[in-house]
């Protein structure tokens, strides 16, 4: 794999069986340590179209001290090691490029304490969203990041995930005040407070936030937690065009309206969605809406709302008040990517992930449909589009190489065009394999060497999830 300007090919070693018993006795339990053809073929890919890579095994930690004895091993031995969660990324970031070892996270999974008057708690990585947010609803409390995958929240510390709440809440970084972290030599460290601010040094939770497993392993966590809002309306409109109804979405962030939620989701995106959930959606572009706060307040927002959607020939103006509709509502958005997949069996999933600034979000979805159509690429186009991130989903053959290409050529033209309007080529999905060749023309050379440099002495072995983010050469 290609590196970066002066980046040595890190010296990494496949371990040995012997090596790997040595790990068992280090960890105490051999079940901690799996080999077997099904796991490690599980623990080789994720959701997204890149080619999977066997680990050699996968290991799964019960505590900090497993990872540290890991992590000392691993260095000792020049074993890459590649955290893993459930496996939702979209960039690769969990395929073990040079194999070594899936470190997965899955059995740290305690809510370690929850703090109602401090509106915050501590918890293992991995945790599951989901999870977290049943413990906290039994004291009127909720976490608001939510990616549509029912992410770990190590997971989404990694990728700086954001989701439908972003709009209101912001990312995961806008979330974790402190972290735990393990790095790659075996060194513990603690960063951040229970603050919520703190001008003490230099930020070292925001460096691990979003470095996808490449600086070090999170072990344990402190983030934010919020209260559930008095009163909840989602509501939902077609509109004749995916730029007209990003006008509307752009129109109500200027007009000030506090909405909760603002997503898109495209023609093809719905239909897909009514075949994966047996829904009835108008099969057109819709926005689908969430408003939060007093009734009173929540009723003056929306009946704005329908004046500004109105403007752009919006209908099917439709309103959910009951939990159980608003959920069904949520998770038939959320579960978008499933239903993509499951309308083209035996394809896997490329998703753009660009974000560019909300005047430019119409023309850049316009933009984005006219370059598939003329790549004869059928493609869905959905998104958090209250903060400019929208992302365009195609179906690939990963054994048709000519496909494949044709959709990378898309993918790099959205790319190209959203840092032209002055976005990010990812505004949640991460790095990953996919862009780090969009790193440069994104950040400058001076800004990614300096992040290589990072990358040097964190882990000057280059052990931590090889090939990622800066690129670091991977042997072939």
């Amino acid at each position: 794999m290609e590196g970066g300007r002066g980046v040595p090919a890190p010296s990494l070693n496949r371990p040995t069986p012997t090596q790997l018993d040595e790990l068992r006795s280090l960890l105490g339990d051999p079940r901690k340590v799996g080999t077997g053809q099904a796991v490690r073929e599980h623990h080789s890919h994720d959701f997204s179209y890149h080619r999977p890579r066997l680990p050699d095994a996968v290991v799964y930690p019960e505590s900090t001290d497993d990872v540290r004895a890991v992590l000392e091993w691993a260095a000792r031995h020049r074993v890459p090691v590649v955290p893993f969660g459930v496996g939702s990324s979209l960039e690769g970031h969990t395929v073990p490029l040079a194999g070594g070892i899936s470190l997965d996270m899955t059995r740290m999974d305690a809510i370690l304490e929850v703090r109602p008057e401090d509106f915050l708690v501590r918890v293992q990585p991995g945790v599951t969203r989901s999870r977290l947010n049943q413990r906290l609803a039994r004291e009127g409390l909720f976490f608001p990041v939510d990616p549509g995958a029912d992410a770990t929240i190590g997971g989404m510390i990694a990728n700086n995930a954001s989701g439908t709440n972003a709009v209101r809440y912001g990312a995961m970084k806008h979330q974790v005040l402190g972290l735990e972290v393990v790095l790659a030599g075996g060194r513990v460290v603690r960063t951040g407070s229970r603050a919520v601010k703190s001008s003490a040094g230099y930020n070292l939770t925001a460096l691990f936030v979003g470095s996808e497993g490449t600086l070090g392993v999170v072990t344990e966590a402190i983030l934010r937690i919020y209260p559930l809002p008095e009163f909840v309306l989602a509501a939902r409109a077609s509109f004749p065009s995916v730029e007209a109804a990003a006008r509307v979405a752009v129109a109500l962030i200027r007009a000030g309206v506090p909405v909760a939620r603002v997503e898109l989701v495209d023609a093809p995106t719905i239909r897909a969605v009514n075949a994966y959930k047996g829904t009835r959606y108008p099969e057109r572009p819709t926005l689908f809406l969430e408003f939060a706060g007093t009734e009173a307040a929540v009723r003056e927002e929306v009946a704005l709302a329908q004046e500004l959607a109105a403007l752009e020939e919006g209908v099917d103006f439709a309103f959910e008040t009951e939990p159980a509709a608003r959920e069904r509502l949520w998770e038939a958005r959320h579960q978008a990517a499933l239903a993509i997949a499951a309308a083209a069996p035996g394809r896997r999933m490329m998703a753009t992930d660009v974000c560019v600034p909300l005047s430019q979000l119409p023309a850049a979805v316009a933009f984005a449909r006219r370059v598939a159509e003329e790549h004869g690429l059928e493609a869905a186009i959905l998104g958090h589009v209250g903060d400019g991130n929208y992302h365009v989903t195609f179906m690939v053959d990963p054994d048709d190489p000519a496909e494949v290409r044709r959709a990378e050529a898309v993918n790099e033209r959205i790319v190209r065009d959203a840092l032209a309007r002055g976005g990010t080529c990812t505004g949640e999905h991460g790095v990953g394999m996919g862009k780090v060749k969009y790193l440069e023309a994104e950040h400058g050379a001076e800004a990614v060497e300096l992040m290589r440099a990072l990358k040097a002495v964190l882990d000057p072995l280059g052990i931590l999830n090889p090939g990622k983010v800066v690129g670091t050469p991977v042997p072939s």
